[in-house]
C-alpha cells in the first residue's frame, strides 16, 4: 500500500462511521428493515448497505431474522442488538437506579412515590413553558415531542387514520432506572396528561419494558373518544 492509499483509507473511516451510525439510527427509529429499504433511505446501493450490516453483525451490533415472501428467497430483516444501545443516550441510568434504590431504602415506597410526584409536577411545569396550551393538539404534541427528543427519547408524532395521534418514543434514556422503578413510567404518563390538558385522552399502547421496540402513546380529544364509543 502506498502513502496515498493509506491517506485515502484514513479519510474513508469517518465516512464509514457516519454511514454505519445512520444505519443504526434508522433501525432504531423505524424498527426491523431489509437492506433494500435501508439503501433507499440512505440513497446508496443495497450491496453497500449489506457490507456495512455484515461488518456490524461481526461487532454484535445488529442481527437479522428471515421472513418468507410470496416470491423469491426469504428476506433478511435487520434489527439492533442490546449491544447497540451503547450508541444512544443512557441518561446516567445506572446512577439514577442506584439513587432510587437508596431513596426507597431511606424513605420507603411511599416516600419514593412522593418524590416522583414532585418531580412530575416540576417537569410538567417546565414543559408547560414551551408547550402553548392555547395551540391546537397537533402543535402541542409537536412541541412535546421536540422536548422529549432533546432529552434523548428520539420522539415523533404520527397522525392516525382515525384522527388520533401517536406520540412515539423510539429510545428510553432512563430504561435501566425505569426497569427498577415502575413509578417512573407512571409519572411520565402523568406529565403528558398535565401538559396536554384535561380535554385530551392519552393511553400507552407500546412499552419498551414490556418487550416492545418503542414506547408509544395514543392521544386524542376526549370528545372524539366519546363519539367513537
Amino acid at each position: 500500500m502506498t502513502p496515498g492509499d493509506t491517506n485515502d483509507a484514513a479519510k474513508s473511516k469517518p465516512a464509514i462511521a457516519r454511514r454505519r451510525r445512520a444505519i443504526l439510527d434508522l433501525l432504531k427509529l423505524e424498527g426491523p428493515q431489509d437492506a433494500q429499504s435501508l439503501a433507499a433511505s440512505l440513497g446508496v446501493s443495497a450491496m453497500a448497505v449489506r457490507q456495512h450490516l455484515y461488518d456490524m453483525q461481526d461487532q454484535t451490533l445488529v442481527t437479522y431474522s428471515e421472513v418468507a415472501r410470496p416470491m423469491g428467497r426469504p428476506a433478511k430483516l435487520w434489527t439492533l442488538t442490546p449491544a447497540a444501545e451503547s450508541f444512544f443516550p443512557d441518561g446516567h441510568a445506572e446512577l439514577t437506579a442506584s439513587l432510587l434504590g437508596a431513596m426507597q431504602e431511606a424513605f420507603g415506597a411511599a416516600g419514593v412515590e412522593h418524590l416522583l410526584a414532585m418531580r412530575a409536577r416540576d417537569q410538567a411545569a417546565a414543559y408547560g413553558e414551551r408547550v402553548d396550551s392555547s395551540e391546537a393538539l397537533p402543535f402541542r404534541l409537536a412541541a412535546l415531542a421536540e422536548l422529549r427528543s432533546e432529552e434523548g427519547y428520539m420522539a415523533a408524532v404520527q397522525e392516525q387514520d382515525d384522527g388520533s395521534y401517536l406520540l412515539v418514543e423510539n429510545h428510553c434514556p432512563i430504561c435501566t432506572a425505569a426497569a427498577r422503578c415502575s413509578g417512573l413510567c407512571a409519572a411520565e404518563l402523568d406529565v403528558f396528561r398535565r401538559v396536554l390538558g384535561d380535554e385530551v385522552a392519552i393511553e400507552r399502547t407500546d412499552h419498551i419494558l414490556a418487550g416492545a421496540r418503542r414506547c408509544a402513546y395514543r392521544v386524542q380529544p376526549k370528545g372524539a373518544l366519546t363519539a367513537a364509543g
